[in-house]
């Protein structure tokens, strides 16, 4: 079962070179890793270049944006399962491919995710947010749930029968997507209690409370794009959600 990594990135010569080496490290072979390079100005080609056959495609030239770099990746992925690790994010274990795969072989299901970790900039052993997951039932949208998308594994077959990112969201397709694969298409998803990736605190939904308010707007017209009314409680819960990632810590 090939397993199609993708890393979207854009002047991250900083930090990709540990997400290549997270990939690197799987004690799973059968992967398939792509990168999608926006036209980097850092040197970012050069870090990426110097992993060799590390990579199998290697992609960079302007393009629209993260998700439609994103689409760029899903369209040349050849592997029966597809992920997105970003370029400042990196696998918790090497046993994350192979934990995933084990568990699509066991179960019929076409998505599995799990939990996330958000770690400083600069010492990644230091946990700062910890996004605990849970598995899905009826209201999981409605209660402000969303699986953590770093961790999320999709069947390709998914992808060619609902459809891609929508690059005109700016902070929020990735939410778009999840909704209309488990809410709109009621596709099966597995969830699996153990932190599959860590990720740099920031992004671009992160930073700021101005973000968190475009990405909550953008989030709202996700849900009027796929027929559906956000309810309320679901931003607010949403907001307490994320509050609550700084209180709670891994146990694991």
């Amino acid at each position: 079962m090939k397993i199609s990594i993708i890393t979207v990135v854009y002047n991250g010569a900083q930090t990709i070179a540990d997400t290549i080496r997270s990939v690197q490290a799987q004690n799973y072979d059968d992967i398939e890793y792509i990168v999608i390079d926006g036209g980097s100005t850092d040197g970012t080609q050069d870090v990426v270049r110097s992993f060799g056959s590390a990579v199998d495609t290697f992609i960079s030239e302007p393009d629209k944006g993260i998700y439609d770099a994103m689409n760029k990746g899903l369209r040349l992925a050849g592997g029966e399962l597809v992920s997105i690790l970003n370029s400042d994010d990196f696998y918790a274990s090497p046993d994350v491919l192979r934990t995933v795969a084990e568990a699509f072989s066991g179960n019929d299901v076409d998505a599995v995710y799990g939990d996330l970790v958000y770690v400083d900039a600069d010492d990644p052993d230091k946990v700062v947010r910890f996004w605990r997951s849970r598995s899905m039932y009826p209201r999981f949208f409605e209660d402000g749930n969303v699986p953590p998308h770093p961790s999320l594994f999709v069947r390709r077959c998914v992808y060619e029968d609902i459809g891609l990112f929508d690059p005109s969201m700016r902070l929020a397709a990735d939410h778009e997507f999840m909704l209309r694969l488990f809410r709109i298409h009621r596709r099966k998803g597995l969830y699996i209690p153990r932190i599959f990736v860590r990720m740099r605190l920031g992004g671009a939904s992160n930073p700021s409370l101005l973000n968190m308010l475009r990405s909550n707007r953008e989030i709202a017209g996700a849900w009027k794009k796929n027929g559906l009314t956000i309810p309320t409680r679901a931003l607010i819960l949403r907001m307490w959600l994320r509050i609550r990632q700084y209180i709670q810590r891994p146990d694991q």
